[in-house]
């Protein structure tokens, strides 16, 4: 938070032309500091300082972080950002943690263990997705409609926005966790790193929603994630597979 709408800011452009600032790789350095002496034994990914194999040796724990999930919103102000951190066993995300500082706001959920939201632990509140099964009566929200496009789905993904009762494009982590809490019910995005997505993956299956990519399998790095509040799922990944007109 110090550094958001900082004057001094420092932005650079990585070589896929997405901006990383100084407060990404500062927030990544010291999540891999903590982690290094609470888990030694278990390896690292992030998004700024790629992959850390295990000090004590390797073993089937990886923790997976995007420091700043929304950094074009850092950059310009605009506090629709997040630090997302998650645990994999294998390959199989186990716990997801979403802390929000400038909404004030953090999601957390464990496999078996349920979804939560609040400000910190002892003020957390158990969520859960709605229960809205027709499209007309769903809000839709997809991230942007250029991606959309360059995966050559844009008109299926107008084609819903308009058969959706709402639709909106709040983007990044957000519109996962507004899924999580029931207030929108579809959330899709063509495609997502790991960093991105592993963290999202408890939080909704915990509230009871679905997340998979566009062929129904888990979500990984580099495939869409398509989440639900599960009643919605094949309605969805439907028009998102069909054969374009």
């Amino acid at each position: 938070m110090g550094r958001f709408r900082a004057l001094d800011l420092r932005v650079e452009s990585k070589p896929d032309l997405t901006p990383v600032s100084d407060a990404d790789t500062a927030v990544e350095q010291a999540i891999r500091a903590t982690l290094a002496r609470a888990r030694p034994r278990d390896g690292v990914l992030g998004e700024e300082f790629g992959h850390t194999e295990a000090a004590a040796g390797p073993g089937s724990r990886r923790w997976v972080i995007d420091p700043i999930d929304g950094t074009k919103n850092f950059v310009r102000g605009v506090p629709i950002w997040g630090t997302l951190i998650a645990l994999l066993e294998g390959e199989v995300p186990v716990a997801g943690l979403v802390s929000a500082p400038a909404l004030g706001r953090r999601w957390w959920a464990a496999r078996g263990h349920g979804a939560f939201a609040g400000k910190h632990q002892h003020a957390a509140t158990r969520i859960g997705v709605s229960g809205v099964g027709r499209l007309s009566d769903a809000s839709f929200c997809f991230a942007s409609l250029d991606g959309w496009a360059s995966v050559g789905r844009l008109e299926a993904i107008v084609d819903l926005s308009l058969s959706a009762w709402r639709s909106r494009a709040y983007g990044d982590f957000y519109g996962y966790m507004l899924l999580a809490e029931g207030a929108l019910d579809i959330m899709v995005e063509p495609e997502l790193s790991l960093w991105d997505v592993a963290a999202l993956i408890p939080i909704v299956t915990e509230a009871g929603g679905t997340i998979t990519d566009q062929t129904g399998r888990p979500p990984g790095d580099k495939t869409a994630a398509i989440a639900t509040n599960g009643l919605l799922h094949e309605t969805i990944l439907t028009a998102l597979t069909s054969p374009k007109r």
